[in-house]
């Protein structure tokens, strides 16, 4: 949610920002709020004056009683009642209008970075680097599925007889290894000076709103029936929402943690491969990294944080690219974001890992997250970023490792936490 200033002061940058992630059709809020704006101003003033000339007839009534005047008295409380009246009404009044501004703020997208390329959806994001040379090998890498089924390493039949499309069995090495990525990316994150948390799984809904857009609830979240929650489906949800309505002590900040977290998504489904892979699912786990900072420092720390990630990635031994996402690829809270991308030798392309992103002051304005300094009360910067998201991550440590005769390597970054072991065989 951006500063109503910004539209009482320079509405047409906030118009233009608009134009440039093309929502066109949320045009006319900006016009919307800035009338709803004058007349919130206007009804305060009449309710200041209303208040200013009751609070003084409250003081004469003292004075006429003292001096006999008790009809005069009277009337001074009747005019007084007759103000309290008016004061209430446009107290509702009041309050009906900064519903409907909040409403329609909500919706209106936060103004985006000058250095985010502008371009209409995902197709147009901007390669910015690679790091690590993609490599084709001879021999044929077989659908990541097939190869995970060779090691006796899922079961998505028995998923699907006790929770439906979209979920799994991981099974044997493939599941320690699943989790060696996971407690390998902990220890990552801790050496790289991150607090560990594990955070609620699920939250309130004005948490879930104020981290972010509706359209996003509605395509991500699942709702626990008959209950004011919501799983995540991610851990920066709650992470974040940790910090709801405080005033953080200056000497408190940087603030930066790492969450680990499972996650539960309406992912949609896809046909084919993808269905029956693991590529698209509902419940998934994942390292996440949160960081509330100054707002002169937020950028900085979006450098420092997908930095991470793709040391991580190439700790694996996989390729890996920066993605500079575009303005109509952004999220409404989003100032400026950037994919990982894991290059995979079966398609011979690159896919999505990992997402940072800074929001400005966007959630904390939203959550009333604050800090104070010599200029009074103000918003912090949040940022979030994935350190590292399996099975995506694994299906990528997998396809990259993989060997012509059907094992996989283990990494040396992950063989400690695979009991020393070097690789997993095919079952024979």
């Amino acid at each position: 949610m951006i500063d109503i200033k910004l539209i009482r002061e320079n509405k047409d940058a906030v118009k233009e920002n608009i134009k440039k992630k093309f929502q066109d059709e949320k045009l006319p809020l900006v016009d919307e709020v800035y009338e709803l704006d004058k007349k919130v101003r206007d009804v305060q003033v009449r309710m200041d004056n209303l208040k200013a000339e009751k609070n003084k007839l409250s003081g004469e009534i003292g004075k006429l009683m003292k001096e006999g005047k008790k009809d005069d008295a009277e009337d001074v409380k009747k005019t007084i009642a007759a103000s309290a009246d008016e004061i209430s009404k446009l107290e509702n009044e009041l309050g009906e209008i900064s519903a409907q501004i909040k409403e329609k703020m909500m919706v209106i997208p936060q103004i985006i970075d000058e250095s985010v390329p502008i371009g209409h959806d995902d197709s147009e994001n901007v390669e910015v680097e690679k790091f690590g040379d993609p490599v084709v090998p001879k021999y044929e890498i077989p659908y990541h599925a097939d190869i995970i089924e060779a090691v006796g390493g899922m079961d998505k039949d028995a998923a699907g007889r006790t929770s439906g499309q979209g979920f799994y069995y991981l099974l044997g090495d493939i599941a320690r290894l699943h989790e060696a990525m996971i407690a390998y990316a902990r220890d990552f994150m801790i050496d790289a000076g991150f607090t560990y948390a594990i955070p609620p799984f699920m939250i309130h809904s004005d948490v879930v709103t104020g981290v972010m857009s509706f359209p996003e609830m509605e395509a991500m979240m699942y709702k626990i029936e008959g209950e004011d929650l919501y799983l995540i489906g991610t851990s920066e949800h709650s992470m974040i929402g940790k910090f709801k309505d405080q005033i953080l002590k200056k000497e408190e900040l940087p603030i930066h943690m790492t969450s680990y977290s499972p996650c539960f998504r309406k992912e949609g489904g896809s046909h084919g491969l993808e269905e029956r892979g693991l590529y698209r699912v509902h419940q998934f786990e994942k390292q996440e990294m949160i960081v509330i900072c100054e707002p002169e420092d937020s950028m900085d720390w979006y450098e420092k944080m997908w930095k991470l990630t793709v040391q991580l990635f190439r700790n694996f031994d996989v390729p890996v690219r920066q993605l500079e996402c575009c303005s109509g690829d952004l999220a409404d809270l989003k100032v400026k974001s950037c994919d990982i991308e894991a290059w995979s030798p079966r398609q011979q392309k690159y896919f999505e890992v990992g997402s940072c992103s800074t929001l400005g002051d966007a959630q904390a304005r939203r959550l009333g997250i604050r800090t104070k300094g010599e200029k009074g009360t103000y918003y912090l910067h949040t940022l979030n970023n994935t350190v590292v998201a399996s099975p995506r991550g694994l299906i990528a440590l997998i396809e990259n490792n993989y060997q012509e005769d059907g094992s996989i390597l283990i990494p040396k970054a992950l063989q400690p936490y695979m009991g020393g072991k070097t690789k997993i065989e095919k079952v024979q």
